[in-house]
């Protein structure tokens, strides 16, 4: 059953650079906290793998602490990770096509592209796109001092 609230936050984990398994931890929250809310299969999985990518790149790009948080609102619900650097960083221009379909180039498609293109690192933003369908995005929160990368989870 999915619930719809009025812009209730729920935050679900803190961290700092000192978790050594901290994007482990983070996949791990969400994927509890959308399972009770009656979130499953593709649209679970894929909410788990783009919040990962944005937990991996607030810990490699700003500084912490860390916050992983559900925002319910009338028209969905988003995922949130917080960071402390209130820079919004430079977003990547995503191509036309799927990021992930067979190139000449003999990567192959479906899960073969997709490790693929991860290996060659800098590809994160990417993948949060295409698993969002572009509803994504970062803000500044009204102290100034943070910043908030954000999702909407597929299929809310």
């Amino acid at each position: 059953m999915r619930h719809r609230k009025q812009n209730v936050v729920r935050v679900l984990w803190r961290w700092t650079r000192e978790n050594p398994d901290a994007v482990a931890r983070v996949r791990t929250a969400l994927r509890c906290a959308l399972d009770q809310l009656g979130y499953g299969g593709e649209a679970l999985d894929d909410a788990v793998l783009a919040v990962s990518e944005l937990a991996t790149n607030a810990l490699e790009h700003a500084p912490g602490p860390y916050e992983m948080r559900l925002r319910f609102t009338v028209i969905g619900l988003t995922c949130e990770v917080v960071d402390a650097d209130p820079q919004i960083p430079a977003v990547p221009v995503f191509p036309a096509a799927a990021p992930f379909e067979p190139v000449p180039e003999n990567r192959g498609g479906g899960s073969d592209a997709l490790l693929n293109v991860l290996l060659e690192g800098g590809r994160g933003l990417h993948l949060v796109h295409h698993l969002t369908c572009g509803a994504w995005g970062f803000e500044i929160e009204r102290s100034g001092r943070t910043k908030v990368a954000w999702m909407a989870i597929p299929g809310s």
